[in-house]
């Protein structure tokens, strides 16, 4: 199953005859027992899981998708956690041992959230990064959950960027990484919720990003060091996580501030970002 957020409207995206996505308002189709905000889906996720298994639904019906309207799937969580340093590759390049117990956790702000087509301004005098990563969103109330029944809480999956402005992040006496990784645009996702039975192997999926036609990054979920069940898991021994809440789980080795020398994003230059199964995203920068 495929989640829209048009509006904050959830929309079902399902297939036409003719091989195209089509959209079906959730709140209509359900005769509004489900939606319409995303916000409400997630609430009752559970059971509107339940309703969609069994649903006759007519895809003729639905409208055309216009990615031009689309926004982040769960766009107003009430936590976002994203995780460091979750690649051997990545903490390698960016000068640190991999982590063992627990990789570091911080937060993006959710005045930086946007759709999956968007144009970013950059912050002038910065030095942007790009950051491709697998985005999950919770399904429900977690706590203490066991790595073999994390995917169970799990609504579904998302393409995300982690846009990062390295002088911000790491201007000191202490790093500042949420507000470096928050700028206006800094955490563009989508295009589409896709539950994890969508996935051909839901913790082996190729992801990757390109600037205008060089390809920056591309490495699998697989070779994660905490994948999604152990994130999750170990997220929820200190907090709970609620329906809706997003995380960023990290992102593969080829940032440019671990390439020699160094390189960041340039006004002109358009980020293309993938991941296999869930869908792709087009950032331009001005």
């Amino acid at each position: 199953m495929r989640i829209a957020n048009v509006a904050d409207r959830a929309y079902l995206v399902v297939r036409a005859g003719d091989g195209t996505d089509r959209l079906l308002d959730i709140a209509n189709v359900s005769e509004d027992r489900f939606g319409p905000s995303l916000v409400a889906l997630y609430d009752s996720w559970e059971d509107f899981r339940r309703w969609a298994d069994q649903a006759d639904l007519d895809p003729e019906s639905g409208a055309p998708v216009d990615r031009s309207t689309l926004s982040a799937p769960s766009p107003r969580p009430r936590q976002v956690f994203a995780i460091g340093l979750n690649y051997d590759a990545h903490a390698a390049e960016s000068g640190f041992e991999p982590p063992i117990d627990l990789p570091p956790v911080f937060t993006k702000y959710v005045s930086a959230f946007t759709g999956p087509d968007t144009d970013v301004r950059l912050p002038s005098g910065g030095n942007v990064d790009w950051e491709v990563e697998l985005v999950v969103v919770i399904g429900t109330e977690t706590r203490h959950v066991h790595e073999d029944l994390a995917w169970d809480h799990v609504a579904g999956v998302t393409v995300g960027q982690d846009l990062s402005e390295r002088i911000t992040q790491l201007r000191g006496p202490a790093p500042q990484f949420g507000l470096g990784k928050s700028y206006p645009g800094f955490a563009p996702q989508g295009p589409f919720l896709v539950t994890p039975d969508e996935l051909p192997d839901r913790d082996n999926l190729e992801i990757g990003c390109r600037i205008d036609d060089e390809v920056v990054q591309c490495g699998r979920t697989n070779e994660m060091i905490f994948n999604v069940p152990a994130l999750v898991s170990k997220i929820s021994e200190n907090v709970t996580l609620y329906p809706g809440d997003i995380i960023f789980t990290g992102t593969p080795a080829g940032v440019g501030l671990g390439r020699k020398p160094q390189r960041f994003l340039k006004a002109g230059e358009t980020l293309h970002t993938w991941i296999e199964g869930v869908g792709e995203m087009t950032q331009r920068f001005l």
